[in-house]
């Protein structure tokens, strides 16, 4: 499987498909000076856009994850988390002849929306078993970058996205270009990591390395917070907003095995500010932190990943629409003076 970003066409039966059913079409964008790394504010954009991320290292990281010959058992929180996407478009009566699946991967989401091949899979160091899943939606995937999409406005009936975006620097931007490529009244449904992820993690390396070092480095990534979301989605044009999170927690033997699966997910750390290297004392120190503030009483510690679930519509003429202010012909004052209905007995 290629390495990279992955954005995912997916083509409903029936519609007429632009190449071959599952063919590769691999699209390299020009160069584009936007694309060179520089640290802290950039004055690329509108007002300027924090440039928290190493995109090149996030890059190596991915291709790093996609060489390894057993990465499938690294998948189990993506299986999850695109399951409960793909349940959400479910929830939406209305057929999408053509969608988008930005981050596809390996059909995390696709596979719970048609019918698939299934082999169970047990994964290790982790309490989830998933079926593994082989989508039979005719899909033409591109390589190209979340942050510059390749795509006409009025594109898609439909952009999904899952645990993909949380690793982008201009993230105002990016919603902005998924709602440009919807076509009028299309929807998108994403999912992405929320800012108390990894919390326990976080916390323990940080006592850690204070008690050992006599100070402490950011070794978990920022990432959004729910009260920004809304704001965040409405500022990009998209109109009746749905937000909504939900904890996964996964139980592992060891902060090592935490750390090792993230490796292998290609969710390492990869901001400007981060720190390369771990000392053994200071591992050895937050195991023990980890153990005492969160450990299970089997000996196991817990993961917690927020996970963030959120649904905007592109405005169309046929939404229903808030009424105007002040068109109300009733008040809330007057609800006081509706009488009850008294029961009486006719016995």
């Amino acid at each position: 499987m290629s390495s990279g970003v992955c954005l995912r066409v997916l083509r409903a039966a029936g519609s007429p498909p632009a190449a071959s059913s599952g063919s590769w079409s691999r699209v390299r964008l020009p160069a584009d000076p936007r694309h060179a790394p520089r640290r802290g504010l950039s004055a690329s954009g509108r007002g300027g856009t924090m440039n928290v991320f190493n995109r090149e290292m996030k890059k190596k990281q991915k291709e790093w994850a996609a060489s390894l010959r057993d990465g499938d058992q690294f998948d189990y929180l993506r299986d999850e988390v695109g399951g409960r996407v793909a349940d959400r478009v479910y929830d939406i009566v209305r057929t999408f002849p053509l969608a988008l699946d930005i981050g596809g991967g390996k059909s995390h989401i696709a596979g719970h929306l048609s019918k698939v091949q299934s082999a169970p899979v047990t994964y290790e160091n982790s309490d989830l078993q998933k079926q593994s899943r082989r989508s039979e939606i005719p899909t033409h995937r591109l390589l190209a970058d979340e942050e510059f999409l390749p795509f006409k406005e009025n594109t898609f009936d439909l952009v999904v996205s899952s645990l993909s975006l949380h690793w982008i620097n201009d993230l105002p931007g990016a919603l902005r270009q998924i709602q440009q490529v919807l076509k009028p009244d299309g929807v998108f449904i994403g999912a992405m990591v929320g800012g108390e992820t990894l919390y326990e993690l976080r916390c323990s390396l940080q006592l850690a390395e204070t008690e050992r070092e006599g100070g402490f480095s950011p070794h978990v990534s920022p990432y959004t917070a729910v009260t920004d979301l809304g704001n965040l989605l409405g500022r990009a044009g998209f109109s009746m907003l749905t937000v909504d999170v939900d904890d996964v927690q996964v139980n592992y033997p060891g902060i090592i095995e935490v750390m090792t699966d993230l490796q292998g997910m290609g969710e390492s750390n990869c901001a400007w500010n981060r720190k390369s290297l771990l000392h053994r004392d200071t591992i050895l120190a937050a195991e023990a932190i980890y153990k005492e503030m969160y450990g299970n009483e089997d000996g196991s510690i817990p993961a917690t990943f927020e996970i963030l679930y959120m649904i905007g519509w592109k405005p169309h003429e046929s939404q229903a629409k808030p009424a105007k202010r002040g068109s109300a012909n009733v008040s809330f004052g007057d609800l006081s003076k509706i009488s009850q209905p008294t029961n009486t007995n006719t016995s």
